[in-house]
């Protein structure tokens, strides 16, 4: 009784042409791409609720221009596809295309070279210098003077290169 009041032609039957669903889901997903690479470059290796907020602000904004208030299963499940279609294939072309690598994907930023802090770069991406500071310490790093070079990656963590201490094969040679 109950699956007969349901209204199948609306769930099931498309009500926006589906190229018209890819044609937008890719507009709105690639200048959301371009404006989130370019705005917000960078983020300091999780997520804030400010940064939780202005997702869920643009997802909720960008709704509309990329729905067009329809109300099918296999619209809904088309603009999804959509999305991890560009997702995939942004991947797939940095992968194969290095020179594409730098547009859709952040280089690293260097924020510690031979023991001193980058102030230029961290001023560049608004980067206090607690932070880089804070995630060296996490990772057992205290004194700047044994950093050699820490960067920050395209994924916001940060990456640390210790002075090099004297390989092994240099003391063993001096030793005899």
């Amino acid at each position: 009784m109950f699956l007969a009041h349901l209204n199948w032609h609306d769930m099931f039957v498309p009500d926006t042409p589906l190229l018209e669903i890819f044609i937008r889901g890719s507009v709105v997903y690639l200048a959301l791409f371009l404006l989130l690479r370019i705005v917000l470059k960078r983020q300091t290796g999780n997520l804030g609720l400010t940064d939780l907020l202005v997702i869920v602000l643009i997802a909720d904004a960008s709704q509309n221009s990329m729905a067009n208030d329809y109300k099918s299963i296999p619209d809904g499940l088309l603009l999804v596809a959509t999305i991890v279609f560009w997702d995939y294939a942004l991947d797939w072309l940095a992968y194969h295309f290095p020179r594409l690598r730098r547009w859709i994907y952040p280089s690293p930023l260097e924020l510690v070279r031979n023991g001193r802090i980058q102030r230029k770069n961290l001023r560049s991406e608004l980067i206090t210098v607690e932070e880089p500071k804070s995630h060296l310490r996490e990772q057992g790093i205290e004194d700047l003077s044994i950093v050699k070079r820490a960067c920050m990656e395209g994924d916001g963590e940060i990456s640390v290169v210790k002075v090099d201490q004297e390989p092994s094969e240099k003391k063993k040679k001096r030793a005899t």
